[in-house]
Order: structure tokens, then C-alpha cells, then sequence
């Protein structure tokens, strides 16, 4: 990624806009030139088993913004029929980076958006998921987020996603 700002914007290697700071291990940007936690590679295609291994490193190790991105691309890679799923979970890990961030209202809001969507998927998971127990996980952090208001620890708080 390109980090010449000359022109006002960060750039990728196609030209097109990329924010090139670092950012922390829930995803916020740092300043330009700090030490950061290397970001997710994007448009990688995996399959479920690899997408759903990957973002439960990710999130057992405290980076729910990480596995939301791993979950994106399974989102916008993935077959047509599994898309809502895979865009249920990356809701759910991004209402985790904000529920750790301390950003309660938000947090618990894409908590239950990524439930109901999770809720909403009609048959058995790929790679194992156990979307009934994921979707309990999100509604249980939602309701503690709200009444709690303060920051949650990102790894405690991970789900198991099978």
C-alpha cells in the first residue's frame, strides 16, 4: 500500500483510496509511522472451514475487527445462499470491536443485528458453525453491554463459533 498523502489520500497499488495508518488490535487507526498490528489481507477467498478457523484465532486472541474482515470477505466471496450468514457473523464481531472500544450503544446495536440475521439463516451451517449458540452469545453481550456501559474485554468475550 502506497502511503504517499502528496495528493491528500493514501493510495493502494491500483490507485484506488486506502487508508495506509496503522491501527491497534481492534481496528483504530494510530498515527501515521506508529507500530500498529498488521491488518487482515483483503479479497481473500477461503473456504468456510479456513474463514471459520481463521476469525476464531482472531477473535480468541482479542481482534474481533480483525475476524469481521475475514468474515467480509467470506460475505462477498462466498455463494449467493451463504452470504447473510457470513454478513451475520462479521455484524457481530464488529459489534464486539465496539463493545470493546466502549462504544456501548453502538456495540449492542450490531450485537443484535448480526443475532437476528443469525437467527434468520434457515438450515445447518457450513465448517461446523453453531449459529443457534452465536446468536445467544451476541444477545447475552448486547444486554450486558447496555446495562454494564464500559468497555468489554475483547478476548474474554469471544463466542465459540462451533
Amino acid at each position: 500500500m502506497s502511503t504517499d498523502r502528496s495528493a491528500g489520500r493514501d493510495r493502494d497499488a491500483e490507485g484506488r483510496a486506502r487508508n495506509a495508518r496503522p491501527r491497534d488490535g481492534l481496528g483504530r487507526p494510530l498515527p501515521y509511522g506508529a507500530p500498529g498490528v498488521d491488518r487482515q489481507p483483503e479479497g481473500v477467498v477461503r473456504t468456510p472451514a479456513e474463514t471459520v478457523a481463521e476469525a476464531q484465532a482472531l477473535l480468541d486472541a482479542g481482534r474481533p475487527f480483525h475476524a469481521h474482515e475475514v468474515f467480509e470477505d467470506a460475505w462477498k466471496s462466498g455463494p449467493r445462499e451463504q452470504r447473510e450468514l457470513w454478513r451475520g457473523l462479521a455484524q457481530a464481531a464488529v459489534g464486539l470491536t465496539h463493545a470493546a472500544r466502549g462504544n456501548a450503544t453502538g456495540g449492542a446495536r450490531l450485537l443484535r443485528r448480526g443475532a437476528d440475521a443469525l437467527l434468520a439463516w434457515p438450515g445447518a451451517a457450513p465448517a461446523g458453525l453453531d449459529v443457534p449458540a452465536v446468536a445467544a452469545w451476541a444477545r447475552s453481550l448486547a444486554d450486558r453491554v447496555e446495562r454494564e456501559g464500559r468497555p468489554v474485554d475483547a478476548a474474554a468475550c469471544a463466542p465459540r463459533l462451533g
